[in-house]
């Protein structure tokens, strides 16, 4: 707040005194009147009031202007703790400071709920997620021992099934503070390869064809991360893609556009500003009903994370085009240095 501003605030928490100012030296000039005094210790007695009540307020204002700025300085660590408050002023002051104790301490109690929550959330999914493995291990090694058309379905299912309980941990995660990156320096080849022979089995089933080009490159990024988002990315486009083929490229080698476009579907012109949303699925989504609307928004959540970037165009019928940048980090230590293999 300006200095101005300061001032005019200050004049109309004052204005019924300074009014009450003005009454008083009006009634002494009028008793002044009434008897036919001299003039001249009227002129002096107002002025010397003047001067008292102009020194007062310089005071005053002083004092007020001090402990605003403390207030203000205290935006920045009010929510940690309250031992900057300045010392209050008067009663009402002291009820203010009060509430906002039991403000405070209502929200710490809160927070730590909430925290506690969110850590037994945590280990529960963590735990179910590990547990969940095993009788997807145990259903696959049953199936692969069948070769017909109806075990290779399954298989395909159950690889849905497991990719879904790995997006529900790394939901949990995403969203936690303490998120455990670690940037290194990859090859986006080797990161990008790992993820499509993850997938390679739902490309042959649904005959999808894959036209890939050498990424000669290295980013800056979170392998594990990375590749999960890139594996959403393709997850979708085998999801709505019938038939054609999923391209993979880098765009421009210099910013690190890594693409992904598929032949599928595509998404309606008024859908595409939404579709990083939380939950939204769609016209698409809602017309398969095979979308969580979960998928976008975590691969937006994440690259934002890592200090990437992520943008799609489409049209529907036409098939979809997506674009991660993967040469935008800005991440560094004290020192000015990009953090390599360090922990964000």
């Amino acid at each position: 707040m300006s200095k101005a501003k300061v001032i005019l605030s200050y004049l109309r928490m004052r204005l019924r005194m300074l009014a009450l100012f003005g009454v008083f030296m009006l009634i002494l000039a009028t008793v002044f009147f009434l008897y036919d005094l001299p003039r001249e210790p009227l002129w002096y007695a107002i002025l010397l009031c003047l001067w008292i009540g102009g020194v007062i307020l310089a005071l005053d204002f002083s004092a007020l202007s001090r402990r605003h700025r403390i207030l203000q300085n205290l935006k920045s660590s009010i929510t940690l703790e309250l031992s900057g408050l300045p010392r209050p002023a008067g009663l009402l002051e002291e009820d203010y400071q009060e509430l906002v104790t039991i403000l405070f301490e209502d929200k710490l109690h809160l927070v730590s709920s909430a925290e506690r929550n969110r850590r037994e959330l945590m280990e529960y999914y963590t735990l179910w997620a590990h547990q969940i493995k095993t009788p997807i291990a145990a259903m696959r090694l049953l199936l692969q021992v069948r070769d017909d058309e109806e075990s290779g379905e399954l298989l395909t299912e159950l690889f849905k099934v497991e990719q879904y309980a790995d997006m529900v941990l790394q939901y949990l995660r995403v969203e936690s503070p303490s998120t455990d990156f670690v940037l290194k320096r990859y090859s986006l080849d080797a990161i990008v390869r790992q993820v499509v022979h993850r997938y390679a089995k739902l490309f042959i089933r649904q005959k999808i064809g894959l036209d890939y080009q050498e990424l000669n490159c290295e980013v800056l990024t979170d392998e594990k991360w990375l590749a999960f988002v890139i594996g959403q990315i393709l997850s979708n486009a085998l999801k709505y893609t019938k038939e054609g083929t999923i391209s993979i490229y880098l765009e421009d080698r210099e910013k690190k556009i890594l693409v992904i476009e598929d032949t599928g579907m595509g998404i309606s012109e008024g859908d595409l500003p939404r579709v990083f949303e939380q939950g939204f699925t769609g016209y698409i989504g809602r017309m398969e009903k095979r979308s969580t609307g979960i998928g976008l928004y975590l691969c937006k959540r994440i690259l934002d994370k890592l200090s990437h970037t992520i943008t799609l165009e489409s049209e529907v019928g036409q098939g979809t085009r997506v674009k991660v940048r993967l040469d935008t980090v800005d991440l560094f230590d004290p020192y000015g240095n990009v953090r390599l293999g360090g922990e964000v």
